[in-house]
């Protein structure tokens, strides 16, 4: 049987899926990336390890694999090329060389890769025209429009986390004003509740427990997140919008205020309401998809 790996270079984790052409997830595994302890090297060495224990499962070697990090791709599609801010040192890397594989291994970015992902067999499997954002640390993005992904001229196309909603605000990484990552992603909770707050678990659970406070910068949240998710369907017209990332496993916390939000500023001709809804497949999204890329490396149309 034909199979693939599927490898996502985060921050936190390596996460590696080894699934089939018909994309049943056979095996999946993970471990630390200790961004900041260790170099692209180790990084290396340790998908390398990930990959080995497949192959060693599968009794079989795969000569499939595909890899997704942050940032942008290079144009050639073998490597990140650009990504400020984090994971120092992988921006150029090839990862061809890197895992040591002879045949090329195809670099797409962690949200594109995502999108890939729920498209193939989570809860974009059935539709052609998706919005996806993927909400953590930062703020993600990509679309997928009449069947094909969005990639831009040089791949910026879907950074929605960097849509600029008050030109006046914050600046993002990338040097937006206002950027929505600014004002709903988890990097910036203790600024937006004046160090009450950690990040966006302790934030919903004081919400979810009557603090008046939570519940005040989360809803404020909630509308600067529903303002970008409105003028996305604007812009892009889909028939699904899909949240991903940690901060999606919010449940009702999330997808109740936010239906509410968008009851009052969705544009909605004829009625016509797109569904928001939540990704299926989690955290490993993002390895489905990379695998789905190495398995159509040069097609740019939907899994």
């Amino acid at each position: 049987m034909s199979w693939a790996v599927g490898i996502d270079v985060g921050g936190t984790n390596i996460k590696a899926v080894a699934v089939s052409a018909d994309g049943v997830v056979r095996h999946r595994a993970s471990c630390a990336t200790d961004d900041g302890v260790v170099d692209v090297a180790e990084w290396s060495r340790r998908a390398l390890g990930l990959i080995a224990g497949f192959e060693q499962a599968e009794e079989s070697a795969t000569a499939i694999v595909g890899v997704c990090a942050p940032g942008l791709a290079a144009a050639d599609g073998r490597s990140i090329a650009h990504l400020p801010g984090k994971l120092a040192g992988i921006a150029g890397v090839d990862w061809t060389r890197a895992l040591r594989r002879s045949a090329p291994v195809p670099v797409v970015n962690d949200a594109h890769a995502a999108l890939l992902g729920e498209a193939w067999t989570g809860a974009a499997s059935d539709r052609r025209h998706v919005v996806m954002l993927t909400l953590g640390t930062g703020i993600g993005g990509a679309v997928m429009s009449d069947g094909k992904l969005l990639r831009g001229a040089i791949g910026r196309a879907g950074h929605i986390g960097h849509m600029s909603l008050d030109p006046d605000g914050p600046v993002s990484i990338v040097g937006t004003p206002g950027a929505i990552e600014m004002l709903f992603g988890d990097c910036t909770v203790p600024a937006r509740t004046g160090g009450r707050f950690a990040d966006t678990t302790a934030l919903v659970a004081a919400h979810r427990a009557g603090d008046a406070v939570a519940t005040e910068v989360w809803l404020r949240s909630i509308h600067a997140l529903g303002s970008a998710v409105g003028s996305c369907i604007n812009l892009f017209d889909p028939e699904l919008v899909v949240l991903g990332g940690g901060i999606a496993q919010a449940g009702d916390a999330l997808f109740a205020p936010l239906r509410a939000e968008l009851d009052r500023i969705e544009w909605r001709p004829g009625g016509h309401r797109v569904p928001v809804v939540a990704a299926t497949l989690g955290e490993w999204a993002g390895a489905i998809g990379a695998a789905w890329h190495a398995f159509n490396p040069n097609n740019r149309a939907r899994p």
